[in-house]
């Protein structure tokens, strides 16, 4: 860069029409007598569009210098104009003169918004060695350069001494160093630049402004961004818009990783049906330890539907997590922003008032609240059968430019915070509307007795005080009954929409439709039945299930049913694939047990009519079929979330049918109040916490507790009624490595039985996705199930438990350990006399007392017990294709 001496130089200089970098090395002359227009903080502003990096050292004026000093009032008004300016590097003491101009200088003030780097340089003495276009000037720079030298000579030997007794950087004024001062005053960060012992010492630093409430969140450089999109989808048409949009929007930021400070990772796709919540939605995710920081935008694809799905747990999740008053209300304001897009349709729900994308409405209201209002980009609305394709292209091209903006200016735009004030003013978000904090206390209203103080303790005496007014509220508190404390706060002002109770399963949904598909009978709007496979295969005389060489259940008349379709688990391993509702409280109709009990009769009895042509089946065995004996409760969903479960059992007691119900371990408080069953089972798909979360993926937040308290309601029941502790063995998930905590949980739970089973496969579920569906890999071996079995009968036995190996059923990969209170003359007795039970139901009532031993049935058959396959002998053996194999 040419030097400049005059006004003409400068001209020619501020005339680039594209100038985006500039380093000024010593501006020499008389400056302040260069022509207005051409003055350097006019010159300046022309480029303050284009201009980017500024680097100025020393504006040489010496003589003005000596006068008025130096400093950015008067030399660079012009650096708050320039709003793209990133980098500015000046000499601090050439620039401001003198510690106490940049006292008086408020620098945050003076810079624009958009600088990044700034870096300031200290030097004791401008040394310039270049004044030699006239004889004035050489003269002056002779005389300055020897005064130089001579106070050079004098701070080497200052400094010398201060560095003998241990002293740090040379002191400019009061025993404080210009960095200490810096600091203190400024609030700038700076390093020391390495100089020779025997030079000027310089210090370079930077110094990064403050945020303040309505500064831009700028992105810290070498920080990545992670785009989740989340979708839901019960026909597949969310899921496919969802691939589709998530491979453009990874395809259009493509090329922004080499233009940004940022780096884009690959968009991740994230069915809501497989995921934890808390995971995501209480606070964003972790980057990995030692890894690049990760900033998180959320894209959520939401269609609406007007049954209850999993669209409804998460709405539910959101509000719970906003109105919990231990977690922060904008637990997600660490999110660098989020924008939600629904699917709708039209010709049901024509406007939005009657219910058009209502639930992507409701998720874009709460995720708002969670995320401090960060909504990157607007709700975005689209008709499936008319415009979602131009709907969703306009959204997602806002969207990717958002997110492109982001990643370069750390800024989600105007009005979202991050970027200024927040102009929304929608009722959303109306402090007033929105709860305090405090904990409601209900109970009833008494009338007001005497005013206590309510000042502060000010002596010892007051405390005397306080402890009688105290005892006397401790003793009026005698005769009223204990208040109801609510920890979860819920707005005081908000005014609830009236709720509308809707069926569970309507006979319009995609879930009707799904789980008739799959061979349901749906009962009324939650109930359902579907005749097992062994009950085909028992008909057919080719083997019955393990229940019949257990406890002797004759498959052919066993109905399978359940009183509620919906669930508390999504677990990885389910039979529906996430196609039945899932819920953590009953909200639904509420249909008459007697209609669930004359509907799943008749579902089943019609299915078993349809099976009166099916080759093989056995004329017998037929004509017993159409006499339904067993009923297990374990189809799908929690029979023991249906509200009338216990006048349920009674109709099926009241024919002699006998129960096996099963539960998933998430409702203690059901748990508890179920009268009398036949056989009460609890399935055990883990045995600790975080193997639990992945296994069954349970929606209540204090999953692990429930599942214990049930555990220990089984302990409670074990002389009452016949226990099972189900195991489900999931290859890859729960197999290695886990004997040894299944044996406390037997500890804990003392069960009657111990089922240990493989899972059955049953097709990779299409939305599984990471984490979510099974593959074949994950069935385990029978070998592998027994090899299980036998680890855990040791452990059992070391503790001195009172367990064995009592039976198997081999082709259901399955083998039963009982407790030894089941073993006589040492023979196992497994099997149930269900005469008995009914016997002693019809005596003493379903809460009677009685005990398991009571109804214990005769010897367990020899080809049942461990060792011998379990296959009844009456029955004949084929394989897949129905040929028999040889035994």
């Amino acid at each position: 860069m040419p030097r400049i001496r005059e006004s003409e130089d400068a001209v020619i200089l501020f005339s680039l029409p594209h100038l985006e970098e500039l380093k000024l090395h010593g501006i020499d002359g008389d400056y302040g007598n260069f022509p207005p227009e051409i003055s350097l903080n006019s010159e300046l502003k022309k480029h303050a569009h284009n201009l980017r990096r500024l680097a100025i050292t020393t504006l040489q004026d010496f003589r003005r210098f000596l006068e008025i000093g130096f400093g950015p009032s008067h030399r660079l008004d012009c650096l708050v104009d320039l709003p793209v300016l990133l980098e500015l590097e000046v000499e601090l003491f050439a620039l401001v003169g003198s510690r106490l101009n940049m006292r008086d200088t408020q620098l945050e003030k003076t810079l624009p918004v958009s600088l990044k780097k700034l870096v300031l340089w200290e030097e004791w003495w401008a040394d310039r060695a270049d004044y030699a276009a006239d004889g004035c000037v050489v003269m002056f720079a002779i005389v300055a350069i020897l005064f130089a030298v001579l106070f050079a000579v004098w701070l080497y030997l200052l400094l010398g001494k201060r560095q003998k007794k241990g002293t740090g950087s040379p002191k400019l004024e009061s025993g404080k160093s210009l960095l200490a001062e810096l600091l203190a005053e400024e609030k700038v960060s700076l390093s020391t630049a390495k100089e020779p012992s025997s030079g000027p010492r310089r210090i370079k630093g930077e110094l990064r402004k403050a945020d303040g409430p309505k500064s831009a969140v700028h992105v810290e450089p070498q920080r990545r961004v992670q785009i989740l999109v989340f979708f839901s989808s019960l026909t597949g048409s969310t899921e496919r818009t969802a691939k589709q949009f998530t491979a453009t929007l990874e395809a259009s930021l493509l090329d922004q990783i080499s233009e940004s400070d940022q780096a884009f990772l690959k968009p991740q796709l994230l069915d809501l049906t497989q995921i934890d919540y808390d995971e995501f939605f209480i606070s964003p995710p972790k980057s990995a330890e030692g890894s690049r920081p990760v900033d998180y935008f959320y894209l959520i694809l939401l269609p609406s539907y007007n049954i209850d799905t999993i669209n409804d747990n998460l709405l539910e999740h959101l509000k719970e997590t906003h109105n919990d008053f231990r977690i922060d209300k904008a637990s997600l304001a660490g999110l660098l922003g989020y924008s939600v897009f629904g699917l709708g349709d039209q010709e049901g729900w024509p406007t939005e008032e009657e219910g058009f994308c209502f639930q992507a409405k409701e998720v874009d209201k709460w995720m708002a609240k969670l995320t401090g209002r960060k909504r990157a980009y607007p709700l975005g609305m689209g008709d499936s059968k008319r415009d979602l394709k131009e709907r969703l292209a306009e959204w997602t091209e806002g969207v990717t430019e958002v997110v492109r903006q982001s990643a370069k200016t750390g800024c989600l735009g105007d009005g979202v915070p991050g970027s200024g004030d927040a102009v929304e003013s929608d009722d959303e978000y109306v402090s007033g509307g929105d709860d305090d904090g405090e904990v409601v206390v209900d109970e009833p209203v008494q009338p007001k007795k005497t005013k206590k103080s309510t000042r502060d303790i000010d002596d010892v005496e007051d405390l005397g005080r306080i402890m009688k007014t105290s005892r006397a509220d401790a003793n009026d508190a005698t005769s009223r009954a204990p208040i109801a404390v609510d920890f979860t706060t819920y707005s005081k002002t908000s005014k609830k929409p009236p709720q509308t109770v809707k069926e569970m399963v309507a006979k319009s949904s995609p879930t009707y439709a799904a789980l008739t598909k799959q061979g349901y009978s749906i009962v009324g709007s939650h109930s359902g039945v579907k005749i097992c496979r062994w009950t085909k295969s028992a008909l057919r005389g080719r083997g019955s299930c393990y229940k019949f060489s257990f406890y002797g259940i004759n498959s052919h008349q066993c109905m399978e049913t359940t009183p509620s379709l919906s669930c508390s688990n999504k677990c990885v391993f389910c039979w529906r694939h996430g196609t039945n509702p899932v819920g953590t409280t009953w909200r639904w109709v509420v249909d008459p047990p007697d209609l669930i009990f004359d509907g799943v009769k008749a579902g089943h009895y019609q299915k078993i009519k349809m099976m009166r042509g099916v080759p093989g089946v056995r004329a017998e065995r037929f004509a017993e079929a159409m006499r339904i004996r067993h009923c297990a409760l374990s189809l799908v969903g929690e029979p023991i979330f249906y509200p009338h479960i216990n006048e349920f059992l009674a109709l099926l007691h009241g024919e002699r049918i006998s129960s096996f119900l099963v539960c998933n371990a998430q409702h203690p408080e059901q748990l508890a109040a179920l009268k009398a069953v036949t056989q009460l089972y609890v399935s055990i798909d883990a045995s600790n916490r975080e193997s639990l979360r992945r296994i069954d993926r349970p929606l209540h937040r204090d999953f692990w507790e429930r599942f214990l308290r049930c555990l220990d309601i089984l302990r409670e029941r074990r002389f009452r009624q016949r226990t099972v502790f189900r195991l489900t063995l999931v290859k890859g998930f729960n197999v290695e490595d886990e004997v040894e905590g299944y044996a406390d949980l037997v500890e804990r739970g003392l069960p009657c039985f111990v089922e240990v089973k493989g899972v059955t496969y049953c097709g990779t579920s299409s939305s599984g996705g990471k984490g979510g569906g099974l593959s074949m890999a994950n069935v385990p071996f029978y070998a592998e199930v027994t090899a299980f079995v036998e680890a855990l009968d040791r452990r059992l036995r070391e503790r001195g438990l009172g367990y064995g190996i009592a039976a198997e059923h081999a082709h259901s990969c399955c083998v039963l350990l009982a407790s030894e209170r089941f073993r006589v003359d040492g023979r196992w007795h497994t099997r149930i006399d269900y005469d008995r039970f009914f016997e002693l139901l019809e005596e003493r009532g379903p809460d009677g007392e009685w005990t398991p031993e009571e109804y214990m049935g005769e010897a367990t058959p020899e080809w049942a017990t461990w060792g011998n396959g379990g296959f009844d002998p009456r029955d004949e053996r084929v394989d897949r294709k129905g040929r028999k194999i040889e035994a």
